[in-house]
């Protein structure tokens, strides 16, 4: 069973994950995966502006992203929980948000779970943080890591306002399964209950 929790860069993703796995038991799975994916490592070289021009096309990064995804599919179809930071969705709302095409979620959807056959999650999750705080979060967070540089995506304020919109009308539409929007205010604790319960719903 797969929860994926969602949300722009400094949304409080990992903050959530934490919450979670102090209540229930469950892997977890944060993509893209910089250390151990070929793809991930290619996407990154092209955020960090060594790739070229390959940035600047939306599929091409998109289908990085996806690839990566596709390598961990022996993890993603295991048994049990499996928590994931980023998913489908976010390549869905970030490339939706570059092209400024609504449909581009649709080619998404049929890349990764219709040719790429990934698993659909039981649950998403989108952490419905402003742009604002969101970005102030990314810069404390680089401040304090050297290794946390923002990349073109993270640093493009215009590209992280679209994307947030994007990911709510995903939730809005329940977009490939059922969606759970928190608000920025409330405390990742009662976040964590919040899905425990659907979960147990659901059994």
């Amino acid at each position: 069973m797969i929860v994926s929790i969602e949300g722009i860069d400094g949304a409080g993703k990992n903050t959530l994950v934490r919450a979670l796995t102090e209540k229930i038991e469950a892997q977890v799975l944060a993509f893209p995966r910089y250390e151990t994916s070929i793809h991930a490592q290619l996407a990154n070289e092209a955020l960090h502006g060594r790739m070229g021009d390959l940035t600047d096309s939306a599929y091409g990064m998109a289908t990085l992203f996806a690839l990566d995804r596709h390598g961990a599919l022996e993890q993603l179809n295991a048994p049990g929980l499996l928590l994931l930071d980023r998913y489908v969705a976010s390549n869905a709302a970030y490339t939706a948000a570059r092209l400024l095409d609504d449909a581009a979620t649709q080619w998404v959807a049929e890349l990764e779970f219709g040719r790429l056959g990934l698993p659909r999650p039981a649950l998403q999750v989108l952490l419905d943080t402003p742009a604002e705080l969101a970005q102030e979060r990314a810069k404390r967070r680089e401040a304090l890591d050297a290794a946390r540089t923002r990349d073109r995506y993270e640093s493009d304020s215009g590209l992280q306002e679209r994307t947030a919109a994007q990911y709510r009308r995903l939730a809005a539409q329940n977009w490939q399964s059922p969606w759970i929007v928190a608000a920025p205010e409330e405390d990742p604790g009662q976040v964590a209950t919040r899905i425990i319960e659907f979960l147990g719903s659901i059994k």
